[in-house]
C-alpha cells in the first residue's frame, strides 16, 4: 500500500449526498458523512497517519492492479492481478433517487475471485472529524461498531470475513477461490444509531442490481450521441455525483486540501457550491439533456435572493455550503502533514466573503436558461430577479478580487466586468421575452457602459490584447468565455488578436495557465500547474474561431491527461500530473461544453464539404 498514491489514482463513487475515493491500490482515503461538507470519516489522502483510511488489498508479492468503472456507472472495480489469481474489489454506494436528508450512508465493498485463488487483506481505520475525535470498538461476530462523539460507524461483513480486533481498528484476511465472493458494508450513521438488519448475499446482489440500474437509467437520458460518448457520459456522471440531490446544488470538488504544488500552500476546500462553478455546470447538464438537475440548481438559487443577502451585505455570496448556510471559516488542521507535506491543510474557505462580481452574470446566466414557453419566472422570482439587476447598476463598477480569488488585493478585473455585462444583456432579454416589469432603460444603459469600457480600458493596445484587469498588460485565461457567452464574435479581429497573444504566453503544449503569478502577484508563495478549465475552453475558442483541426488536436491530448477511468483534477502539472482538489466539476463542465463545440463545428464543416 502506498502511503500517498498520486492524486489521479483514484476512482469516485458516491450516493449523491456525499462521495468517497477509492485508490487504485484499493484503499478508500477519502470519505465525509453525512454530507459532503462534513467532517471526514477516512481522511487518509491527507494525512496516512492521522487521517483513518478503509483498504482492501490482495496480500501477496508483486501485485498489478487496475482499475475501471461498470460502464456508464459510477460502479468502480478495483482488479488485484497475483500469480495465483486474480481478484477483484466492487465498490459503490447504494442510490436511492431520493432527495429525503438522510445521515444513513453505506459504501459496499464485494470481494470476488474470477481466476486462480486471491487471499484478500482488509483494514478499516477510521478517525472521526479529519483524526481529530476518538472513537471505540465494539466487536460482535461478523460485526464492528465504531462509536465517536458524533457518528457511529457499523462493519458487517457477508460471507467468510472473520473480523479482528487491531487496537480501536478491524482487520481481516479472506482467501477465496475462483467464483467466490464475499462483502463487507460499512453504515455510517449518527451517534448512537444502532445496527442495520445483517447484510445477506441476496441483499448485496440487490443493491448492486439497484445502483446499477439507477445509473444506467439516469445517463439514459443524455442527448449527446456526439464523438466523445464515453468521456462526455463520465464527465456527466461526475458532476451528478458532485450534486447534492437534497438541494440540486453542486459541489466545486470531492476534496479539500489537495494542493496546486506538491509541497505549496495553494491548498483550499472546495466542497462547497460556488454560484460560478454550479451556474456553468448546471448549463453543461443543460446541454446535455438533464433539465431536472438544472432545474433543481436554479430553485437552489432563487432561494439564496429569497433569503434576502448574505452575511457581508451582498445579494449573494460566492460560495455557500450545500444546504444554503453561507457561514464557511477558514480553519487549519496543523494536526495533517497534508497530501505529501502539502500544509496547511485548510477546512472551510476564508474567500466566501470576497467581492466578485461576476457571480451575478453566471446567476442571471443560470435563471435565464430556461425555455420561455414552458417555463415563465413567476412574479416573485422576477421581482427579487429585477431587484438583483437594480443592485447591479449601483455596484458594477466596483474592484473587487476576480474569479480567481486572489488573495492580493481588489483590481477592476475585466472578466468581473464582463459577467456584468452578460447580467443585464441577459437579463433585458428575460424581460423582453416573458413581457415582465423592469428598468429597461437604465439595465440597457449599463449593459453599453460596460461593453464601452471593456473595449477601452480592457482592452490594451500596448498587448493587442484584452487584459486580466484595466491597470496591468497581463493575460487572463478567463476571458476565454469571452465568445462563448455573446461579448464578442469568435471571428471578431480583437478577440483573434486575444487568441493569438493567449498562445504566446499562457498556452503551453495546448494547455493553459491562467494568468503569470509572477507578473501578476496573487498573494500566495509556490507556482500552480497548468488549468484544465481553462485548457478545454481554449478548445472552444479555437473550434469557434475556425482553427479545427488545431483545437481537435489540443481536446485529443487533453483527453491524454485523464486518469485511467477517466476523470480530472483541478490543474496539469509540468510532468502530466493531475494535481488540486479531485475530480473538479469545473474541468468536467469545460471538457463538456469543448466537446459539444468541436462536434458542431465538424459536423458543419462536413456538411460544408
Amino acid at each position: 500500500m502506498r502511503r500517498y498514491p498520486p492524486i489521479a489514482e483514484h476512482g469516485l463513487i458516491g450516493d449523491l449526498q456525499t462521495c468517497a475515493l477509492v485508490s487504485s491500490d484499493g484503499v478508500l482515503d477519502w470519505f465525509c458523512s453525512p454530507r459532503f461538507d462534513s467532517p471526514s470519516i477516512f481522511a487518509g489522502l491527507l494525512d496516512h497517519d492521522r487521517g483513518g483510511y478503509f483498504a482492501i488489498t490482495a496480500d501477496a508479492p508483486d501485485v498489478t492492479t487496475r482499475q475501471l468503472y461498470l460502464a456508464d456507472t459510477a460502479v468502480l472495480i478495483t482488479r488485484f492481478l497475483t500469480a495465483d489469481g486474480v481478484g477483484e474489489v466492487i465498490d459503490f454506494m447504494p442510490v436511492t433517487g431520493d432527495r429525503t436528508v438522510t445521515d444513513h450512508h453505506q459504501v459496499v465493498r464485494v470481494m470476488r475471485v474470477v481466476r486462480g485463488a486471491v487471499r484478500f487483506s482488509l483494514e478499516c481505520r477510521p478517525r472521526f472529524d479529519y483524526g481529530r475525535a476518538p472513537h471505540a470498538l465494539t466487536l460482535d461476530g461478523a460485526g464492528a461498531r465504531f462509536e465517536g462523539p458524533d457518528v457511529t460507524a457499523h462493519l458487517q461483513a457477508v460471507g467468510p470475513v472473520p473480523l479482528e480486533a487491531e487496537g480501536s481498528d478491524v482487520r481481516a484476511y479472506v482467501t477465496l477461490a475462483a467464483g467466490e465472493r464475499a462483502a463487507v458494508v460499512l453504515t455510517v450513521g449518527a451517534a448512537g444509531a444502532e445496527a442495520p438488519e445483517p447484510p445477506t448475499v441476496a441483499a448485496t446482489t440487490e443493491a448492486f442490481a439497484a445502483v446499477h440500474a439507477f445509473w444506467h437509467d439516469w445517463i439514459g437520458r443524455c442527448t449527446y450521441r456526439g464523438r466523445w460518448q464515453q468521456i462526455v457520459n463520465r464527465s456527466a456522471i461526475t458532476l451528478k455525483l458532485l450534486t447534492y440531490a437534497p438541494t440540486g446544488a453542486p459541489i466545486a470538488a470531492a476534496t479539500m486540501g489537495l494542493p496546486e504544488q506538491e509541497g505549496g500552500e495553494r491548498n483550499w476546500d472546495y466542497r462547497y457550491t460556488w454560484v460560478r462553478d454550479a451556474s456553468l455546470s448546471v448549463r453543461a447538464m443543460r446541454d446535455l439533456g438533464f433539465t431536472e438537475e438544472a432545474d433543481a440548481f436554479r430553485n437552489w438559487l432563487g432561494q439564496r435572493l429569497y433569503d434576502g443577502g448574505a452575511p457581508n451585505g451582498e445579494p449573494l455570496q460566492i460560495m455557500y455550503r450545500v444546504d444554503g448556510d453561507p457561514h464557511l471559516t477558514e480553519d487549519v488542521l496543523g494536526h495533517l502533514e497534508g497530501w505529501r507535506g502539502s500544509a496547511p491543510v485548510r477546512v472551510g474557505n476564508g474567500a466566501a466573503t470576497q467581492l466578485q462580481l461576476d457571480i451575478y452574470g453566471e446567476a442571471v446566466y443560470a435563471i435565464a436558461q430556461v425555455d420561455s414557453a414552458t417555463h415563465v419566472i413567476g412574479y416573485e422570482g422576477w421581482t427579487r430577479f429585477a431587484g438583483l439587476l437594480d443592485w447591479l447598476c449601483e455596484n458594477w463598477d466596483r474592484a473587487d478580487e476576480g474569479i480567481w480569488e486572489t488573495r492580493g488585493g481588489r483590481q477592476h478585473f475585466t472578466y468581473s466586468r464582463l459577467m456584468c455585462w452578460v447580467a443585464f444583456d441577459r437579463g433585458i432579454r428575460q424581460a423582453m421575452v416573458n413581457a415582465r416589469p423592469a428598468d429597461l432603460p437604465r439595465w440597457t444603459a449599463a449593459r453599453d457602459a460596460i461593453l464601452e469600457q471593456i473595449m477601452t480600458r480592457g482592452w490594451s493596445e500596448e498587448r493587442g490584447a484584452f487584459v486580466q484587469h484595466y491597470d496591468t498588460t497581463v493575460l487572463d485565461a478567463s476571458l476565454l468565455l469571452m465568445p462563448l457567452v455573446g461579448f464578442i464574435a469568435p471571428e471578431d479581429p480583437r478577440w483573434l488578436a486575444t487568441l493569438e497573444a493567449m498562445d504566446a504566453e499562457l498556452v503551453a503544449d495546448s494547455l493553459v495557465y491562467r494568468y503569470d503569478p509572477a507578473a501578476s502577484p496573487d498573494g500566495l508563495r509556490g507556482t500552480e500547474g497548468t488549468f484544465s478549465l481553462c485548457s478545454f475552453l481554449y478548445v472552444y475558442a479555437l473550434a469557434r474561431s475556425g482553427r479545427l483541426e488545431q483545437a481537435r488536436y489540443a481536446f485529443d491530448k487533453m483527453l491524454t491527461y485523464a486518469n485511467h477511468v477517466g476523470l480530472f483534477a483541478e490543474e496539469i502539472g509540468p510532468t502530466g500530473e493531475q494535481l488540486g482538489n479531485f475530480p473538479q466539476a469545473f474541468t468536467h463542465l469545460a471538457l463538456i461544453t469543448a466537446a459539444l463545440a468541436l462536434d458542431a463545428e465538424l459536423d458543419g464543416a462536413a456538411g460544408r464539404g
